[in-house]
């Protein structure tokens, strides 16, 4: 019994210890990427955004989905720098048919992810010179990673990549191609409407595989955008700061991209579901220094640490007693578990919104039980977000009729899959109709509270705000791309702003 008690002490205190460690990097931020205590502990394995939407290119129907992770990277850090965890295994997940209502998995994705040093015996970890093309010489840190996809109800699991290559952070000087003219001390370069004229480390990292899969893992730019501080201090009006306060700007965070050719889903007429999931192997312990064996042993099968679907679910709405319990379940049980934090949202009481807003909402449980991404792929590919700048090639400007407030912005698509709004096939151009890089969830989510959607026939719309809007957030601190991998490119450690 002593033998065990001690065992037990070991591992607990070898668990705390770690989670110290892990916390050390992250900063302390007001944040909507701290959903829950548990996983702030561990930001390799903390999700911070889920993206899923329709997309053509290349002559193939996509279902674009992308699984953000570790919160609030301070561009140019060192020495040591933010990178995927090769302990974590990341997994993406689509359900098809009726394993969307059941909030079951059809298919999962799963990325794992090696580091490999090609000189140990240097204090340049990341870098030994500017870095001119992907794992050369110069980028002495490198990761390769590998894509399986597992058909669960078969367990068959088929490997789809194997050894891509993470292209560099973007520290500045030594890897000028991310930014403005190709130099380190300008800031990092807008969103491009052609893969052409992606930033060269992008490019060289986008493999597309036989089936017509596409895959990008690396560091990007934070792509939500919103006033969280003003929640954080309890302002749900948002009537402080005059200038609007981007809680996210400035920061990058690490994002894996996948395109999945809508062949291997069975075709666009059909709604699907997307989710994601980390998790870690069930028993990590810490070794006594040797040389060549310090690193931490791993074993036991692997256990679910964090979850992340529609946006604002577990933190805006699930409460403190479970917000921990949703990141260790499944979407499976969210009606059981969780249902009712969406039916009675607490939020809607707090914004001030009459009995008829904070009860019973049909609507709210609609989009986020089971939490799931619902998108409709039926209803061709869905306007994209871009730059800021609306000049000439390669910057990219938003596609016309795009609207980063979705429906409540007048964006709506026309779906064949389902009767929609008005039974007349009506549904958001964006989320809660799938998520697209630039919509603006924390204000689509208020004008959702807002309105009254209980009826899909006769549905009642909130008024979308003249700009800048709920929060006074109105973009994010850098334009989007318009091609694969959409996500931004990550910001300059020698030149950006926080709070833009």
């Amino acid at each position: 019994m002593k033998n065990k008690n001690f065992v037990f002490q070991t591992i607990t205190m070898v668990c705390l210890t770690i989670g110290l460690v892990l916390a050390a990097p992250a900063p302390t931020r007001a944040s909507s990427h701290m959903d829950a205590p548990l996983i702030t502990l561990d930001p390799a394995a903390n999700t911070t955004d889920v993206y899923a939407f329709r997309t053509d290119a290349n002559g193939q129907q996509y279902l674009s989905v992308a699984l953000a992770v570790y919160p609030f990277e301070e561009p140019g850090v060192g020495p040591n720098k933010y990178n995927f965890d090769d302990a974590v295994l990341y997994q993406i997940h689509v359900a098809t048919g009726a394993d969307v209502a059941a909030g079951q998995a059809t298919l999962t994705y799963g990325f794992q992810f090696t580091t490999s040093y090609k000189n140990v015996n240097t204090i340049l970890q990341s870098y030994l010179g500017a870095v001119e093309n992907v794992d050369d010489a110069n980028q002495n840190l490198t990761q390769k990673y590998t894509v399986t996809k597992t058909v669960n109800s078969s367990k068959a699991a088929t490997t789809l990549f194997t050894n891509v290559v993470v292209p560099p952070n973007n520290q500045g000087l030594l890897t000028r191609y991310y930014n403005q003219n190709d130099n380190g001390e300008f800031p990092a370069k807008e969103g491009v409407a052609l893969s052409s004229s992606l930033d060269r480390y992008t490019s060289q990292t986008i493999p597309t595989n036989a089936t017509g899969y596409q895959v990008f893992a690396g560091q990007r730019d934070d792509g939500f955008y919103a006033d969280i501080q003003s929640i954080f201090d309890l302002d749900f009006m948002f009537s402080g700061p005059n200038k609007p306060f981007d809680s996210q700007g400035g920061f990058n965070v690490h994002t894996i991209v996948l395109n999945i050719p809508v062949s291997e889903l069975g075709g666009i007429q059909q709604v699907v579901g997307v989710y994601a999931t980390t998790e870690r192997q069930r028993v990590q312990v810490l070794r006594k220094a040797k040389v060549k064996k310090t690193s931490p042993q791993n074993s036991g099968n692997f256990v679910q640490v964090g979850r992340q679907g529609n946006p604002l679910f577990n933190e805006a709405l699930v409460a403190i007693k479970d917000k921990d319990l949703y990141n260790r379940t499944l979407p499976t049980t969210d009606s059981t578990n969780f249902k009712n934090y969406a039916l009675n949202p607490e939020l809607a009481a707090a914004l001030g919104l009459d009995a008829s807003h904070t009860t019973n909402r049909t609507d709210i449980a609609g989009i986020f039980i089971p939490d799931l991404i619902k998108t409709d792929l039926s209803t061709g590919p869905a306007r994209l977000a871009g730059g800021q700048n609306a000049g000439a090639p390669p910057a990219a400007p938003n596609d016309p009729g795009f609207s980063r407030l979705s429906v409540f912005g007048g964006d709506a698509l026309h779906s064949t899959a389902q009767t929609g709004f008005f039974n007349n096939g009506t549904v958001p151009g964006g989320w809660p109709n799938g998520r697209r890089f630039g919509d603006d969830v924390l204000d689509i989510a208020v004008l959702a509270l807002e309105s009254d959607l209980r009826n899909p026939a006769s549905p009642t719309l909130a008024s979308a705000p003249a700009d800048p809007g709920v929060d006074k957030v109105d973009h994010n601190d850098i334009g989007y791309n318009k091609v694969f991998p959409y996500a931004a490119t990550p910001l300059n450690g020698r030149s950006h702003e926080h709070h833009n």
